[in-house]
């Protein structure tokens, strides 16, 4: 297909559905392109000239029963839009896999840069920290969000979340698993034999870092992006996630998105620290939960690279991201014993 028309994206079938559903909201022919850098879900950008959408699809090939809810991802950025948590306006939920061959969702197009590498990050030293501790403070105005008073109250099954979740990321490797992976039993084991208790449920995230929020001119975050893992549930797992990807993993040109290694990056235990002190929530607990996202991490990448060599992703770097899974297992297994 031309670089007008990307694998998954048919077009005249997405005009015929937005005429229909939103009468007057395209005024001319589509095109659209791929946005490159993510690893799961398919996002592309959509133009008829004058005004521009995101439309975001589940991947070509195979894809885990619980993975890639479209409609879980409309939802919680529906509720979300009308909070002080930024999100793009979503426009309209598919759900008939006879328009792109899977259920897809399109939101505004929102105007601001993903800092997906240090690289990129180090020309703006100066402003590098500011931007990393405001994502902190709109994770902890997302954790302050109610979730009843936004329509979300069933958004999850927050009793036994982090047991659940165990339980979840297990099946989710053994679907995908087609070779040893030393450790990963282990590292299961071990996070179930220490699960904490959990604090009072809010809407989690599931991926919350700086490559998944998009920032403005001013450094401010314009909008949350990526919404797939969210779900009512423990907090902290998002704490302990971003607190995993601003631990630098020691390995230069890594496919797995990093800005740790930035100069004026904040060090993990500062992050924490401000999340505490403006949640107001005890996170004595936060190294079980960054354990927890190194595991989750690795399933996830061992998911991607079961895609890859099946032959079913679509951009560049799929080649190399077999490779992370045993490192991102070893830093769960270190981080766990740690404490």
């Amino acid at each position: 297909m031309s670089p007008d028309h990307p694998p998954g994206l048919d077009l005249d079938r997405l005009r015929g559905l937005l005429d229909q559903e939103r009468p007057g909201l395209v005024q001319g022919p589509l095109t659209g392109r791929l946005i490159e850098g993510g690893r799961s879900n398919l996002t592309y950008a959509v133009t008829d000239g004058a005004s521009r959408w995101v439309v975001r699809r589940p991947p070509l090939g195979h894809v885990l029963a619980t993975a890639h809810d479209m409609g879980r991802e409309h939802r919680v950025i529906s509720a979300l839009h009308p909070t002080d948590v930024p999100v793009p306006r979503p426009v309209l939920l598919c759900e008939d896999e006879d328009v792109l061959g899977a259920p897809f969702y399109v939101m505004e197009f929102v105007e601001g840069t993903p800092y997906r590498t240090a690289r990129q990050l180090a020309p703006r030293e100066e402003r590098t920290r500011g931007a990393v501790l405001s994502l902190v403070d709109t994770l902890v105005e997302l954790h302050a969000v109610d979730p009843a008073e936004v329509g979300l109250a069933g958004f999850g099954r927050p009793e036994g979340f982090l047991d659940r979740q165990l339980r979840r990321w297990g099946k989710q490797l053994a679907a995908s698993r087609n070779r040893e992976l030393a450790g990963v039993d282990e590292l299961h084991a071990a996070l179930g034999r220490a699960l904490p208790l959990s604090p009072a449920p809010a809407v989690v995230h599931g991926d919350y870092r700086l490559d998944n929020v998009l920032l403005g001119p001013d450094d401010r975050i314009t909008a949350v992006l990526d919404w797939e893992m969210s779900t009512l549930g423990d907090p902290l797992t998002d704490l302990g996630l971003l607190t995993m990807y601003s631990t630098p993993l020691g390995m230069p040109d890594s496919p797995v998105s990093t800005t740790a290694q930035a100069p004026g990056h904040p060090s993990a235990a500062e992050l924490v620290e401000r999340y505490a002190e403006r949640s107001g929530r005890d996170v004595s607990a936060v190294s079980w939960y960054t354990a927890f996202a190194w595991f989750k991490l690795a399933v996830i990448l061992e998911g991607i690279h079961y895609r890859y060599t099946l032959g079913q992703t679509v951009g560049r770097g799929f080649d190399r991201i077999g490779d992370l899974v045993p490192v991102f297992i070893d830093h769960g297994l270190t981080t766990l014993q740690e404490g």
